[in-house]
This record gives structure tokens, sequence and C-alpha cells, in this order.
């Protein structure tokens, strides 16, 4: 069974929420992680979703924001540490775009000691990748796209799931037109979602380049998408959030809308666990 392990839901400011980052499980013993939160709670995130990181071979991240970039040097870090103590098999890669794959190496050479620097090139790589590019990754085929950002350079991919399915993960910004065709008649939509129109003028998202839960929605409508998951959000709404959410993308998304809390799972077939 194909599953979305969402091990954080949150945008950048959340306190309650861990940033937002998940893991692709194909089922057949295949996990990629996407993204990796703010800090080492990372490690806790996966604990608390059952995931082992020495089952974890591969990983995209799609851009250098703090509450994306900070948690995967933790995974970086201990893939290394785990690997030096023999309880890691094979190898690790990460997949990014050319300006993160310095700035990993960067920080690697600044702060990672001469044992751990040593793996990398070794057992861990860091796989460059390019606007277009289609690579077979954990057990799926995965073109990746460039957003188009102003903020920072940022990649979304679309990925293959079993039975001809297709699932694009759109990053923490609303859709460029150039990356719309790749979305259009998608059976999964993953989006930022920063908060509730009504609230816009408290949060501001457009002036950080983010959507409202009516602006994700509309266009997820607009492209004919499936199933839309809402995350990238604030997080002052506690348990509520969820409820609010739903009332509102529902006004605008006739397909099937799920608004996951940290460490639920999303059976790709359109179930959640929680």
């Amino acid at each position: 069974m194909e599953k979305l392990v969402v091990l954080g839901t949150g945008n950048a400011s959340a306190r309650r929420n861990y940033n937002t980052c998940f893991v692709l499980d194909d089922g057949q013993g295949n996990l990629l992680l996407v993204d990796g939160g703010g800090g080492n709670r990372i490690f806790d995130q996966l604990d608390g979703a059952g995931v082992s990181l020495a089952a974890i071979h591969s990983a995209v991240l799609s851009h250098a924001h703090t509450d994306h970039l900070l948690g995967m040097l933790w995974v970086l870090r201990a893939v290394a540490d785990m690997m030096r103590r023999g309880v890691y098999e094979g190898e690790f890669t990460l997949y990014c775009h050319a300006e993160l794959v310095s700035f990993v190496n960067m920080f690697i050479a600044m702060s990672f000691d001469a044992g751990a620097r040593s793996l990398f090139g070794a057992r861990i790589f860091m796989r460059e990748v390019v606007d277009g590019e289609t690579l077979d990754i954990a057990g799926h085929r995965v073109t990746f796209f460039d957003l188009g950002s102003t903020k920072l350079r940022q990649f979304g991919f679309a990925l293959s799931l079993h039975a001809g399915r297709r699932l694009v993960f759109s990053g923490d910004e609303p859709l460029c037109p150039a990356a719309c065709a790749l979305v259009h008649g998608a059976d999964w939509l993953l989006a930022e979602a920063f908060c509730l129109s009504g609230e816009a003028e408290y949060f501001r998202p457009y002036e950080k380049h983010h959507s409202t839960v009516a602006d994700a929605c509309r266009l997820a409508q607009s492209l004919d998408v499936k199933n839309l998951v809402l995350w990238h959000t604030e997080d002052t709404h506690g348990p509520q959030r969820r409820q609010l959410y739903e009332a509102e993308g529902r006004r605008f998304f006739s397909g099937n809308l799920f608004v996951p809390d940290d460490l639920e799972t999303i059976c790709l077939s359109g179930k959640v666990r929680r």
C-alpha cells in the first residue's frame, strides 16, 4: 500500500506543529524523505511515525529556507554517524538543485568532522537535479520542476504512483504557470495553504509568496486535481484547524480534501489513518 507519512504540517512560524516534511512509502520497502523541517526534532517525528532513519536511502530537498533545510542537515549528520557505527547499510542520496548542493556542501565543510566528511562521495551522495529532469528514485519515476520562485530557487516534483496514478509536490509556494501543465489532472496535489482567507490581513501570506486555503483550492479545482492535501499552515487554531480549513476549502474544491495533523498517515488510495 502506497502511503504518505506526514512528519510535519506547520509553516516557518509554527510552534505547536513541526515544519512541513514527509515520507513517501511505496509499500515495497522504498522510502523517500522530502524536506527535513527546521531542526533535530525531525528525529522525534520519524520515531513518532514509526519510520526508521536506517531504512531511508533517498531524500529530496526543495529549497534552502531554514524550515526545510536544517532538519535535512541533521539527517545527513545522523546517517554519517550511523554509517561509522556500522548500523546503516548501503548508501544515502540527497536530490536537490545546484544552489542547494553548493550550500549543503559548504555547511558540511564548516561543521562536520573529518570522519563524517569522508563519507560524502563514498556512501553519501549529493545528486544535482535540473528543471524537467526525470529520475528513478525510491521506486518512483520523479520529474523535477522549477517553481519559478522570486524569493529563493525552489523545486517541486511530479511522481508516478502505482496503477498509472500521479502525485505532485508543489513546494511551499503557489504553482507558477509553467508548472500547471504538470499538475493538470493529477491524482494527488500536495500544496501549501498558509492561512484561512479571512485571516490573510493578519498572517499576510501574499507578502511571503504563499496562498490562503481558498487560493489553493481554487487552483486545484481549475487543474482538475482529484485529491488535495493542504499543509505548511499556521498553527494557532489547534484542534479546530482541520475543521476550519476543510469548511473553507470545500467551498472551492469538489475533490477529496485532506488537512492532516502531524504524524498522520494518508493512504494514497484516499484514506487517512489518524
